[in-house]
């Protein structure tokens, strides 16, 4: 036999066509799947305020679900790593606002960890039926153990702190944060299998009708949830009304030094609580019931100092109302982040020791070991906080007034036990200052959103430097301040003794899911054993 040359401009008929990938071409295909989990992340980050973006988390975790779904957990672990990488850098860059981008990205990388073993779970319950279950209720395990370690836990970031303006809110009522995560990751992770679905259907033909009924099931059921959840969600003044003053007096500047001009900290909210006195005088606005000051407001210890009390006394007879006032005290040789219950007449009468404290703010866990690293984190904290170990509820006017200082909001036990201890308002008074304009005020302000939903309470917010707020038990923010202005806001709102369901249930939703997210693992690796001893491995 002869060979056929092969004319010019013909294609070589001897070879196929489809030719394998070129070497770049397979490397790029590898890449897609972190590609994929990190720009998924970024989009989760997106989703968070004070963008008012919530439902970009959907496609997030549909991109994730994407990248994970039918791989090996060692692929998970770092597809994990990637995706948690993605939202947590960004969301998190204001810890390094004042100290630099060390802290902020040893943070963001130990964080990340737990998000890498919740895709490694993910990636190995994913071959299961109805994984986008089993994968929703491993990422909420994910948040309960990142909420408790290490040093007692990081709960920024949480899924539900995210919604704040999303149609899944009413669900915090439900089961609180978890039931609401659970709620957006589910969908999220179903949105993908619906996709996944109808597209193979399209190509191949083949409907796989079970595994299509748990895809639009995972997609439906948390929004229909949502809906039925909404008469949990109400304004009704239970137990009449109060009319509130929440005080933002400002810093002489922004940053860390703020803190050594602590009297100028004091005078300032002194003077704005003298100039709303002023105003309530003329006629021009409502006499307040009480009045909120925020955290550090006094941070020279009034108990120690007859100056600071002196200013702090002015400011209340002018006012002619209870006060509750963020203070710094020493005690018995400890140092407390304390609200001060400051009555007109009587002076300091109550008060309440912040008991979840900052690590590397309030507190310097593992000092040795950082001040040989760098000993100027060392002087920053200088001397470690103490912690309280009682709930603060302050009757004032009347009025039960839940106290949830600060980074306190973050954690659903340190609210919850003031709800369950009497509260019918909640006050989280907070100190963002030190973090500049960054984002960081409007993501607590969005966990105090969701707090107010989740307990059926008024939450005010009195910020040193801003944001300021008053939020209604629906989570609507109807009054709020701007950054580094002195203001004031008064506002009667509604009072509330009921119970939500995620009030009385407390942990208890988290725990199943927690159970849920452990039944799934164990069947998939159960199934994978199965599944070597099949193939004689």
């Amino acid at each position: 036999m002869t060979a056929t040359a092969t004319s010019v401009g013909e294609p070589d008929r001897t070879h196929p066509q489809d030719t394998p990938p070129s070497r770049a071409a397979a490397w790029l295909l590898r890449l897609l799947p972190a590609v994929a989990a990190a720009l998924s992340g970024v989009l989760l980050y997106i989703s968070f305020p004070p963008r008012t973006l919530w439902w970009l988390a959907l496609p997030a975790f549909a991109g994730f679900g994407w990248a994970l779904r039918g791989r090996g957990w060692k692929a998970g672990l770092g597809l994990g790593y990637l995706f948690g990488l993605g939202f947590l850098l960004p969301l998190l860059v204001w810890t390094g606002v004042e100290v630099g981008p060390g802290p902020w990205l040893a943070l963001a990388a130990i964080e990340a960890v737990f998000v890498a073993l919740v895709g490694a779970g993910a990636a190995a319950v994913s071959k299961l039926p109805g994984w986008p279950l089993w994968a929703a209720a491993l990422w909420i395990a994910g948040e309960a153990a990142r909420a408790r370690v290490p040093f007692e836990g990081f709960p920024w970031g949480k899924i539900a702190f995210g919604q704040a303006d999303g149609v899944f809110l009413p669900l915090a009522a439900v089961g609180g944060t978890p039931v609401l995560g659970f709620a957006v990751v589910l969908c999220g992770f179903g949105l993908h299998e619906a996709v996944r679905l109808a597209v193979r259907a399209r190509r191949t033909g083949e409907v796989r009708r079970g595994a299509a009924a748990v895809a639009l099931l995972s997609v439906a059921v948390p929004l229909v949830g949502a809906v039925a959840a909404r008469p949990l969600v109400s304004d009704e003044a239970e137990d009449g009304t109060a009319t509130i003053a929440v005080i933002q007096g400002n810093v002489p500047r922004a940053g860390l030094d703020f803190n050594a001009q602590r009297r100028a900290v004091l005078d300032h909210h002194a003077r704005e609580t003298r100039r709303l006195a002023a105003e309530v005088a003329a006629g021009e606005v409502d006499r307040p019931d009480f009045v909120l000051w925020p955290e550090n407001s006094s941070d020279i210890d009034p108990f120690a100092n007859p100056d600071a009390r002196a200013v702090i006394d002015r400011a209340a007879r002018a006012i002619g109302v209870p006060i509750s006032v963020g203070g710094v005290v020493e005690r018995d040789g400890k140092l407390l982040n304390e609200q001060i219950l400051w009555d007109p007449d009587k002076g300091p009468v109550d008060t309440y020791d912040k008991r979840q404290i900052q690590p590397f703010g309030e507190y310097l866990p593992l000092r040795s070991l950082i001040g040989a690293i760098n000993d100027e984190w060392t002087s920053m904290v200088s001397q470690d906080f103490s912690r309280g170990s009682e709930p603060g509820v302050f009757t004032m006017a009347g009025t039960e007034v839940g106290l949830v200082t600060c980074y306190e909001a973050a954690f659903d036990w340190a609210v919850r036990s003031e709800v369950t201890d009497g509260a019918q308002l909640i006050s989280v008074p907070s100190n963002n200052a030190t973090f500049g304009r960054s984002e960081m005020t409007y993501q607590q302000l969005a966990m105090s959103r969701v707090r107010a939903v989740e307990h059926s309470r008024t939450v005010a917010v009195p910020v040193t430097s801003g944001v300021s707020a008053i939020i209604m038990p629906d989570g609507t923010v109807t009054q709020k301040t701007g950054m580094f202005v002195a203001d004031s806001l008064v506002q009667e709102v509604p009072l509330r003794s009921s119970q939500t369901p995620a009030t009385r249930l407390g942990v208890a939703p988290e725990i199943v899911l927690v159970l849920v997210a452990a039944g799934g693992l164990g069947w998939a690796v159960g199934a994978g054993v199965r599944g070597r001893r099949a193939g004689g491995v």
